[in-house]
């Protein structure tokens, strides 16, 4: 709603008033007359034509704010009929800071609220929604056009795009917050937007592993979440269930990324996502082969998230104390403060070894950061568990959601 209605007002901020409007024009006429057919249709319409209405009333709105002006006879491009295509490529501007395009696509592509990406930034909100006011009123100075860039504007947009994409789908794999695990509509828009990047730049080799990661991830999707909504770890799931059609795709995908050049960080990902996907048991995983991808996405693109998520392989093939080297080296750093999978990253580690008191205090520790409903219950659990003081350690039990 809010991307088509965008295009119609030519502004951000309108579009999101015309948006709620149409909202609250629902409550009364679906009160009486019931709720149509099509209520996203209903809606939508509403709300371009609010939009509409605000344009004539105040003839000199265009010069005023000048936000998402599309060139005067510009027409749909046929090959990406999906307005939040454009959307995202105005959100990933080159002229807004890098941190500004993430919050933006939160905020304007997968609707989170203000707070909620306060908390993913570890920021207060007065200072997130400074940052996200700043990015609109960038957008309006610059006269930045709600459209597809050029082919030989894209290169510049490009990295920033994918990783918008990239962030829309993990904001739904793994919702940071509420009572589901997954937020389906979330993981759906990025794949789907994933694929018209596929046809609007079919020989991008970032591009299909992109695309190959989306998939080969969400063919797990059918198992992740277990009875009463329980999070299911990776050993634990049915492979037999996870979606053979999806990772078929994927893998053919992966391979025609790798033979295309030196891999990229979405593409070694999607490595490291097919030998998950490939692997028969949870015991038969190659580890060693998982290690080895993580130290090159780690070259590539050297992230202490990356470094945390290595440590899972790190364990299984040097051992657990070299695992719990690496996370207390990552606790110095400082960078992952407030990133909950970093002390219940640790409190797995330290339960495996079976030292219970330390795991304990570090399972407490993750929940008081976690924001998630699912997460929150599994590690309750988990705390449950080294509190009774098992007679087992109990083998890998990666407490990230894979």
């Amino acid at each position: 709603m809010l991307a088509a209605t965008a295009r119609v007002a030519r502004d951000i901020d309108l579009a999101e008033e015309c948006v709620q409007d149409a909202y609250l024009a629902a409550l009364d006429a679906w009160s009486a007359s019931g709720v149509p057919a099509n209520p996203g249709a209903w809606l939508t319409t509403t709300a371009k034509r609010k939009a509409l209405d605000a344009l004539r009333r105040d003839a000199t709105l265009r010069t005023k704010l000048p936000l998402l002006v599309e060139p005067d006879g510009a027409e749909d491009d046929p090959d990406i009929p999906d307005d939040r295509l454009r959307l995202v490529f105005t959100c990933c501007h080159p002229a807004l800071a890098a941190e500004a395009q993430v919050a933006l696509t939160l905020r304007l592509v997968c609707g989170l609220s203000t707070p909620d990406i306060a908390k993913a930034f570890l920021v207060s909100e007065a200072t997130m929604a400074a940052r996200i006011t700043r990015a609109k009123k960038k957008i309006s100075a610059a006269r930045i056009a709600y459209r597809v860039p050029d082919l030989d504007e894209l290169p510049d947009r490009l990295t920033a795009v994918l990783t918008a994409v990239h962030l829309v789908f993990t904001t739904g794999h793994a919702a940071p917050f509420g009572a589901e695990l997954v937020r389906f509509d979330l993981t759906d828009r990025a794949i789907d937007l994933s694929r018209m990047l596929m046809r609007l730049l079919p020989d991008a080799p970032e591009v299909r592993g992109l695309l190959a990661l989306l998939l080969l991830t969400d063919s797990r999707r059918a198992t992740r979440v277990g009875p009463h909504g329980r999070l299911a770890l990776l050993e634990e799931q049915d492979r037999s269930r996870w979606d053979r059609g999806k990772i078929d795709e994927g893998t053919h995908l992966l391979i025609s990324a790798l033979r295309s050049g030196p891999p990229g960080r979405f593409t070694l990902q999607a490595a490291i996502a097919a030998v998950h996907a490939e692997a028969p048991s949870y015991a038969e995983t190659d580890w060693a082969e998982l290690l080895g991808l993580y130290d090159a996405l780690l070259r590539v693109w050297p992230s202490p998230v990356v470094a945390l998520n290595r440590t899972v392989a790190l364990a299984e093939v040097r051992g657990l104390d070299a695992a719990l080297a690496e996370v207390r080296r990552l606790e110095d750093d400082g960078r992952l403060a407030g990133y909950h999978y970093l002390p219940a990253t640790k409190a797995d580690l330290l339960r495996r070894r079976g030292d219970f008191e330390a795991a304990a205090a570090a399972y407490r520790q993750a929940l008081d950061l976690v924001s998630n409903d699912a997460e929150r219950a599994f590690l309750r659990a988990r705390l449950a568990l080294v509190a009774s003081g098992p007679t087992e350690t109990g083998g890998p039990m990666s407490v990230r959601p894979l």
